[in-house]
C-alpha cells in the first residue's frame, strides 16, 4: 500500500483589519480534515445531506473533548463534497478530497460510487470508511483501506430471502431490481438465497435507477400469480412501485432489502405503503445503544427527522478519529493498523472490522408500515448470528 503524509493543517494566522495584530500560532489549534463524500445535490441529496448531517455532529463532538493527538491541540473539520450518486463524479470527488489532503475519507453512500472511489483512497494511502455502500463488492477488491460499518448485501439478501419464506410464507415470488450496482447485487443474493431454499423465482424484471412507471414489469408479474414482489432499489422508486401495484390490484406483499425504511417512502407511498416490508442493516434508532441520545441531538441540531443513515455516518466518522487517537497519529500510515484492529462502541452498536474491511457480526431489523409508519417486526444477526 503506497502511503501518504499527511500535512495537518496548521490554523490561519489572522491579521486584523486595524492594528495587524497577530494570533499567536502556538495559542491555535492545528486542524485535521475529514472528507465527507455523497449526493449533496440531485434525486439522492436528502440522504447525503442526512450523511453530511451526521458526520458533522461527530466532528462537533469529538471537538467537545478538545482533543490532542501527537502532542498537539487538534480541532477536525468536515470537508463535504457532492459527488451526485454517480461513479464518474464520485472518482474526481476522491481525487479532490486527497488533493486536499484530508486525513481519512467518511463516505460515499452507494456501492456504485464507492467502488471506484476507493482505488483512488487507496492509491493515496488513506481510509476510506463507508456508512453505508452494502454492495460486498466494494470490500472484495483487495484495498486495506476500505472500511464499512454496516452489514453488506451478501448477508441482507439472504436474511431477507429466509424472512420471505420461512416467515412470511411467500411460495411464489418475482424480482425486480434497478441494474444499479446495489440493486442488482442485492437481488443476486436474494435469489441465490431462495434457490438455496428450493424455491425458484416467478419473474425476473429489470428497471433502472430513474424508472417511475412501473406499469409493463407489474403486469407481467401479474400474470405470474406472485405473492411477494422483491425490489432491489431505494425508496424514491420504491414508493411508486407500491402504489401501482396497489392500483393494479395486487395482493402480493413488496419487500425491499436496504434503502426503503425512510421517511419519504412513507410521503411518496402514503396509504398504499401499507404492509410494504422491507429489511434494513442494523438496528432501530430506539435499540441502538446511542440512538436516542442521538436522535435528540440530531433532531435539536437540524430541527428535522433522521432520513436514513445518519447514525452510521456519525460512527464512521467517530471510528476513524478513534483510530487516529489510538495511534496518536493522523498519518495513515500509523492510524490504519489502529483501525483495522479496532473494537469501537458507537451510537449503532460496536465496531470492529474483519479481514476484507466489513462489519462483524452485524444485524439487521425487518420493518413493515403499519398505519403509515414503519415499525420494527423482528431483529436478525448481530448477537443472535
Amino acid at each position: 500500500m503506497k502511503t501518504m503524509k499527511h500535512k495537518v493543517l496548521s490554523a490561519t494566522i489572522a491579521l486584523t483589519a486595524l492594528g495587524g495584530a497577530v494570533v499567536n500560532p502556538a495559542q491555535a489549534d492545528d486542524t485535521v480534515i475529514i472528507g465527507l463524500a455523497g449526493p449533496l445535490t440531485g434525486p439522492s441529496a436528502r440522504i447525503g445531506k442526512d450523511l453530511e448531517n451526521g458526520a458533522q455532529l461527530a466532528i462537533d463532538d469529538v471537538n467537545k473533548t478538545h482533543p490532542t493527538i501527537g502532542g498537539k491541540a487538534v480541532t477536525f473539520k468536515l470537508q463535504s463534497e457532492d459527488d451526485q450518486s454517480d461513479p464518474r463524479t464520485a472518482v474526481a470527488v476522491a481525487q479532490r478530497l486527497v488533493d486536499s489532503e484530508v486525513a481519512g475519507v467518511v463516505g460515499h453512500w452507494n456501492t456504485g460510487t464507492s467502488i471506484p472511489a476507493a482505488r483512488i483512497y487507496h492509491d493515496a494511502g488513506i481510509a476510506q470508511v463507508a456508512p453505508v455502500a452494502t454492495g460486498h463488492a466494494y470490500t472484495q477488491q483487495g484495498f486495506d483501506t476500505s472500511f464499512r460499518v454496516m452489514g453488506h448485501d451478501d448477508d441482507g439478501g439472504d436474511y431477507a430471502a429466509k424472512y420471505a419464506v420461512q416467515t412470511l410464507k411467500a411460495k411464489r415470488i418475482a424480482v425486480i431490481d434497478d441494474r444499479t450496482a446495489f440493486g442488482q447485487g442485492l437481488a443476486d443474493e436474494f435469489i441465490k438465497s431462495l434457490e438455496a431454499q428450493g424455491i425458484k423465482p416467478v419473474d425476473r424484471q429489470y428497471v433502472d435507477e430513474k424508472t417511475v412507471d412501473f406499469n409493463a414489469v407489474l403486469t407481467a408479474i401479474r400474470s405470474k400469480n406472485a405473492d411477494l414482489v422483491f425490489f432491489g432499489g431505494v425508496d424514491s422508486q420504491a414508493a411508486p412501485l407500491a402504489r401501482r401495484l396497489k392500483q393494479l390490484g395486487m395482493k402480493a406483499t413488496l419487500m425491499g432489502a436496504g434503502g426503503f425504511v425512510s421517511q419519504t417512502f412513507l410521503s411518496l407511498a402514503q396509504k398504499e405503503g401499507e404492509g410494504v416490508v422491507a429489511l434494513e442493516p442494523g438496528l432501530p434508532v430506539e435499540k441502538m445503544p446511542g440512538g436516542k441520545a442521538f436522535e435528540q441531538a440530531y433532531q435539536s441540531k437540524y430541527h428535522t427527522h433522521i432520513e436514513l443513515h445518519a447514525p452510521f455516518a456519525y460512527d464512521a466518522t467517530r471510528v476513524l478519529i478513534a483510530a487516529m487517537q489510538k495511534a496518536d497519529s493522523v498519518d495513515a500510515g500509523d492510524y490504519l493498523p489502529a483501525l483495522r484492529a479496532i473494537s469501537y462502541t458507537g451510537v449503532t452498536g460496536n465496531i470492529a472490522f474483519d479481514e476484507q474491511g466489513n462489519l462483524k457480526n452485524p444485524s439487521f431489523t425487518v420493518y413493515k408500515v403499519v398505519n403509515g409508519k414503519w415499525e420494527p417486526q423482528t431483529v436478525l444477526g448481530g448477537s443472535a448470528k
